[in-house]
């Protein structure tokens, strides 16, 4: 006798340039609601992993790592914070979730998820105007500020703001990420804004590696043989360029301290990035929009998951503009140098503006915000069926 499937309310969002299944915490099922083998499995199947095929068709995932991707969220438990938000990012193929970073996408629709299931204070929400949810990122634990437009009441989903990697415009979401570096303040874990990164099979390579919004590896595009204008086909064809860059991921992350040997990457993908950097250039996009060389300060291009992203992680959109804001860093570089405390970037599928503000304290770079604007909305709500 098979267990019938059991029926867990759910919301699936769009955020950023990415997509999720979001679950109030108090709504999964008993297992489920701390940390554990009991969650993961949940997640996995409602997301229809792991699958060898690659597809996900028997779950919400969409096959790829911008939308294989859950978010659980609660009242919070940090004083001066309106809600916790718990990332997930779901492998594809293996049967793993992996909870060592955030997904700055998805933030921007942790804020109207919170205020329309009753996670934010009532009277601390306008009608009309614009209210500000103090999430606390409890993977990274960290202070997010989602600001998020409000009309009659309502979260405000429609506008004319354009995400680039997002079809369609909608209302605009600022996102203010603060303190976005490491925990224990190693914004630069080496303790050097550029370091030689010795790759076996690749060589050595001269690596920014920052912890300011997710964990990042940069690397200069000409090193690696690329221009910095490449799209998803031009690297996710090519198995050879795969297992390189996931080589140099993982040399990375011993050299940063993430992992002690190489062999534990596979058990840590989404943590840390590793994105490739050139100079201003001509190109066109995915999307068949012609971006030029003097609309952009520099150019970007980062893997996620093991393939090339179609846009930009948010996460690696708060490293890159943290690092853009730093002296003598490869993206700093890139973008011309000097004092840089907002900078333009050309990404695969086109533009993407980020701040940052960053100063040097007792010989110590620290970056006190980095800020952008995102779009997000209701993509479907009700319950997630999953087998027993």
């Amino acid at each position: 006798m098979f267990k019938p499937q059991i029926k867990v309310p759910a919301t699936y969002m769009r955020g950023g340039t990415s997509k999720g299944v979001f679950f109030k915490l108090t709504d999964l099922p008993k297992p489920a609601q701390v940390a554990g083998e009991a969650r993961d499995n949940l997640l996995l199947r409602v997301i229809g992993s792991p699958d060898p095929y690659g597809k996900q068709t028997d779950g919400m995932g969409g096959a790829t790592s911008s939308t294989s991707k859950t978010v659980i969220l609660s009242k919070s438990e940090q004083p001066n914070h309106d809600v916790d938000y718990l990332f997930g990012q779901v492998a594809i193929d293996k049967p793993f979730v992996d909870w060592s970073g955030n997904c700055g996408n998805l933030t921007s629709a942790v804020g109207a998820f919170a205020i329309t299931n009753g996670l934010v204070d009532k009277n601390t929400v306008p009608d009309n105007g614009v209210a500000i949810v103090r999430v606390w990122q409890a993977n990274i634990k960290k202070s997010i500020l989602v600001h998020v437009p409000m009309t009659n009441g309502e979260v405000q989903e429609t506008g004319d703001f354009e995400l680039d990697g997002v079809t369609f415009a909608a209302a605009e979401v600022k996102l203010e990420f603060l303190d976005p570096a490491d925990g224990d303040g190693a914004l630069f874990p080496t303790g050097n804004v550029v370091d030689d990164l010795e790759v076996p099979g690749v060589g050595t390579l001269k690596a920014t590696m920052i912890n300011a919004g997710i964990p990042t590896v940069f690397i200069n595009a000409c090193d690696i043989g690329y221009t910095g204008t490449e799209l998803q086909g031009d690297i996710n064809n090519d198995t050879a360029a795969l297992e390189k860059l996931e080589t140099i991921r993982a040399y990375g992350a011993v050299k940063m301290g993430l992992i002690t040997n190489i062999n534990e990457a596979q058990a840590r993908q989404h943590t840390p990035k590793v994105a490739f950097v050139a100079g201003p250039a001509d190109y066109t996009s995915s999307s068949n929009k012609y971006i030029r060389a003097n609309s952009v300060n520099l150019l970007v291009r980062a893997m996620s998951m093991g393939k090339l992203h179609h846009a930009m992680m948010g996460t690696a959109a708060v490293a890159i503009g943290t690092a853009a804001a730093i002296e003598g860093t490869l993206v700093n570089i890139a973008a011309g140098g000097g004092a840089l405390n907002e900078v333009n970037f050309g990404h695969p599928s086109g533009t993407l503006k980020v701040g940052a503000e960053a100063k040097k304290i007792a010989g110590d770079w620290q970056v006190t915000k980095a800020s952008m604007s995102r779009s997000a909305r209701v993509l479907m709500e009700g319950v997630v069926r999953v087998p027993g």
